[in-house]
């Protein structure tokens, strides 16, 4: 049952000029087009975070043209609870505006108890499809993933779970995400055969993360057709001025979640330095140089961003205004942001085992 909305916050009425500035590009060799930059609900949206600020989130998001909302079925804490919000806000935000918005799920990791409860069997992704969409009051999602690969299930066996989870309308696309390009080519060509086209990959990407392109990953999608969504652009937020002097309280790594201390070594936080000057002449906050060098020359059809405040999705989407790169500012970023696999936690699933 949705809540109410508070007195205080306003009916929502999308802003007239949502699409006027936000570029939307062709999701691989599909018909679907999806934002330049799309939001992620992993984090501050699950039960730590005031539901105003989730709906505050949402609402700048889509006014500034942001049209694809990102979620799995563990997002939270607890896991499932992102989810929930998200429904809420479909019911009374954006009640009405379906039909405007690409809505993405995932299933992969732990969800509930017993030895059917994670991973890529047919039982689990269709089971965790069904709960995602009663926890959003969806009758479907527009891209529903694998959300990582399954050493131990055959992938004939997870790419047909999604086969089934497409042609039943659950959902109208399927993805996959942090495969490597080996097993990428493997699992397009099997969605193929079954004639559910895989629509979009989605790996970890960013300029201290380079896995992509030593894995080839990116040569795939470009040779197979397929889309592509790059999550942590902003390198769990190393990648924004807030690490520039060291690492503030009440940070993220400070939080025992995604980013770890051991990131923000001495070393790392001059190299943060020498890419904020880069950005700064460029006329663009650290954060946006390092979206459009994500997004620069349209291999990568859409980036995922992750946002605590308003203020740093207004700050993400302006880096759509510039995503050009002269050859010496390239080379100067690569001289800085040498290659540091460490801040790949999930390499695991992409790499070939």
């Amino acid at each position: 049952m949705s809540r109410p909305a508070p007195a205080f916050l306003p009916r929502y009425s999308p802003s007239e000029t949502r699409y006027d500035t936000m570029e939307y590009r062709r999701c691989g060799r599909s018909g679907l087009k999806l934002p330049a930059i799309s939001l992620g609900l992993w984090h501050n949206f699950g039960g730590d975070t005031p539901h105003e600020l989730k709906r505050a989130l949402c609402r700048s998001a889509f006014d500034h043209g942001i049209t694809h909302f990102d979620l799995a079925n563990n997002y939270g804490p607890p896991p499932g609870s992102a989810e929930t919000a998200f429904g809420d806000i479909l019911a009374t935000d954006f009640a009405g505006l379906r039909d405007e918005l690409i809505i993405s799920s995932k299933a992969g990791y732990k969800m509930w108890d017993g030895p059917y409860n994670e991973w890529g069997s047919r039982k689990y992704l269709i089971a965790s499809c069904d709960a995602s969409l009663k926890r959003m009051g969806l009758d479907y999602v527009d891209i529903f993933y694998s959300h990582r690969f399954d050493p131990e299930t055959p992938l004939e066996e997870t790419m047909g779970a999604l086969d089934h989870i497409v042609r039943s309308g659950r959902a109208l696309y399927a993805g996959i995400s942090s495969y490597n390009a080996e097993r990428t080519r493997e699992a397009v060509a099997i969605l193929r055969d079954m004639g559910t086209p895989c629509l979009i990959h989605q790996p970890s990407y960013n300029i201290l993360n380079r896995w992509v392109e030593r894995d080839g990953l990116l040569d795939t999608l470009d040779e197979v057709g397929v889309g592509s969504i790059a999550f942590t652009p902003l390198a769990q937020g190393m990648l924004t001025g807030k690490y520039l002097k060291g690492v503030p309280e009440g940070s993220r790594a400070t939080q025992g979640k995604s980013l770890l201390p051991e990131f923000l070594t001495a070393e790392n936080i001059k190299r943060l330095n020498g890419l904020n000057d880069i950005a700064q002449a460029r006329g663009q906050t650290l954060a946006q140089m390092a979206i459009a060098w994500v997004l620069r020359g349209g291999r990568v059809t859409t980036a995922l961003i992750g946002a605590s405040k308003v203020s740093q999705i207004e700050d993400c989407v302006g880096a759509v205004a510039n995503t050009d790169f002269t050859s010496d500012e390239l080379a100067a970023i690569d001289a800085l942001a040498v290659d540091d696999n460490m801040i790949n936690l999930w390499s695991m699933s992409s790499e070939d085992v």
